[in-house]
């Protein structure tokens, strides 16, 4: 992956921090979006799918720390790296991010070099992550993300790109009920009013091709990949 396609979502209610570390993340390559509070960086991570985001512990209307737990909830965000930079060095505001389901902490003031050595750190292991995650082996149905492939029992079929993506996302975690309203978000994002049947059809189509026994409804809720 090249620098040009890693995104990185910085967030904090200082201007002058969203500058200073926005302009040296950018002169190395990266895509850079910012926020200068917790609700705006919700909304932005769902939207752009960040490969790694750097937050700020104190913001206005939603903190730091609630807006990580907000963004953990997010099944498509799952592989982000969230690392909280703060001026807060208390042992107590560390645990909560760490609770909250931040991957590491950087205290600021920090040289912009050094900040910039800790990115490449922390994408050095988003990358690993992503290769062992990018090919997923479910009882008889692997499915490999990278080159958006179906093997069943051998046989490799290929699938609409929203048809992938929903099997993905059901496959991603096995058990779990995935609300019909975290389906329509993670899969046709929320710039894209779609109805509710639509994800009706693609469930049908999808039992189809994989099997009436791999995907099970939830009345009233969702749905769920069984193995």
């Amino acid at each position: 992956m090249k620098k040009k396609d890693i995104q990185i979502l910085l967030v904090d209610d200082e201007p002058d921090i969203l500058e200073i570390v926005g302009y040296n993340l950018s002169s190395e390559g990266y895509n850079v979006i910012t926020a200068d509070n917790g609700a705006d960086a919700v909304k932005l991570a769902r939207k752009n799918k960040p490969h790694l985001i750097i937050l700020d512990v104190m913001m206005p209307e939603m903190d730091g720390i609630e807006a990580c737990e907000q963004i953990r909830k997010i099944p498509d965000l799952e592989g982000t790296i969230i690392t909280f930079l703060t001026a807060r060095g208390e042992d107590y505001s560390q645990m909560a991010g760490f609770d909250a389901g931040a991957d590491d902490y950087i205290t600021k003031p920090i040289k912009p070099k050094v900040l910039v050595s800790k990115v490449k750190a922390l994408l050095r292991r988003y990358r690993e992550e992503e290769q062992s995650s990018n090919i997923v082996k479910l009882g008889d149905i692997t499915i490999n993300r990278e080159e958006y492939k179906i093997i069943q029992r051998g046989e490799e079929m290929a699938l609409p790109r929203k048809e992938f993506e929903l099997l993905s996302l059901l496959a991603s975690k096995p058990g779990k009920v995935f609300k019909r309203e975290d389906i329509l978000d993670n899969v046709w994002g929320n710039d894209i009013v779609v109805g509710g049947r639509t994800i009706d059809v693609h469930i049908r189509k999808l039992r189809e091709k994989i099997g009436d026994d791999k995907i099970k409804t939830i009345k009233g809720v969702g749905y769920k990949f069984v193995v």
